[in-house]
C-alpha cells in the first residue's frame, strides 16, 4: 500500500463521517454513501471496502441519535452494506469515463437508486430478522417504513446524479 492512497483514503472517510454528522438531522438525506461510492471510485476496490466499513462503524457506533453498539445486528447491516457501496464504486471507475454528461447523470442518479435500496433493505430487515420474527412480519416491518424509504431513495438518486458527475469531471481536467 502506498502511503499516497491510504491518506487518501483517510481523507475520504474523514470527509463521510464529517458529512454525516453535518446532516444527522436532517431525516434520509446524506452524503455518506455518495462519498464512499466515489471513494471506492477513484481508489479501487479494497479500498472502496475499507472505507465504507470504517465510516459506517465510526459514524454508527458516535451517532448522535443512538449508537450501532445498541443493536449489533444492525450495526454489522450497516457496516456489509455500506463496505458494498464502496465496492460497487470501484466496478463503475472506468464506465465513467467514456460517458457523457447527461448518461452520466442518469446512470449515477440510477446507482444512487440502487445503492439506497440495498443499504435501505438490509438495515430494514436486520430487527425484524435478528428479533425473530417471521418472514412475513419482517416484511411488514420494512413497508411501515416505506416513505422513509422513498424519501431516502429520491435524495440519493439526486445526489449521486449531480455529485458523482461533478467528481468525474474535476478528475478529468
Amino acid at each position: 500500500m502506498k502511503l499516497d492512497k491510504i491518506v487518501k483514503a483517510s481523507i475520504f472517510a474523514g470527509t463521510s463521517i464529517g458529512l454525516g454528522f453535518a446532516f444527522v438531522f436532517i431525516p434520509n438525506v446524506e452524503f455518506i454513501s455518495v462519498t464512499v461510492f466515489i471513494s471506492g471510485m477513484y481508489l479501487g476496490f479494497p479500498f472502496g471496502i475499507l472505507i465504507g466499513f470504517s465510516t459506517m462503524l465510526i459514524y454508527s457506533v458516535l451517532n448522535p441519535m443512538g449508537s450501532g453498539l445498541i443493536h449489533l445486528p444492525l450495526l454489522f447491516s450497516q457496516l456489509i452494506a455500506m463496505a458494498g457501496i464502496g465496492g460497487l464504486g470501484s466496478a463503475f471507475r472506468k464506465i465513467f469515463r467514456n460517458m457523457g454528461i447527461k448518461t452520466l447523470m442518469l446512470v449515477s442518479g440510477i446507482l444512487g437508486f440502487i445503492c439506497t435500496v440495498w443499504y435501505d433493505m438490509l438495515t430494514s430487515l436486520s430487527y425484524p430478522l435478528s428479533a425473530g420474527y417471521s418472514w412475513e412480519e419482517s416484511m411488514a416491518f420494512a413497508i411501515s417504513g416505506f416513505m422513509f424509504t422513498i424519501i431516502h431513495v429520491i435524495s440519493n438518486c439526486i445526489i449521486f446524479s449531480i455529485v458523482v458527475p461533478g467528481f468525474i469531471k474535476r478528475l478529468n481536467n
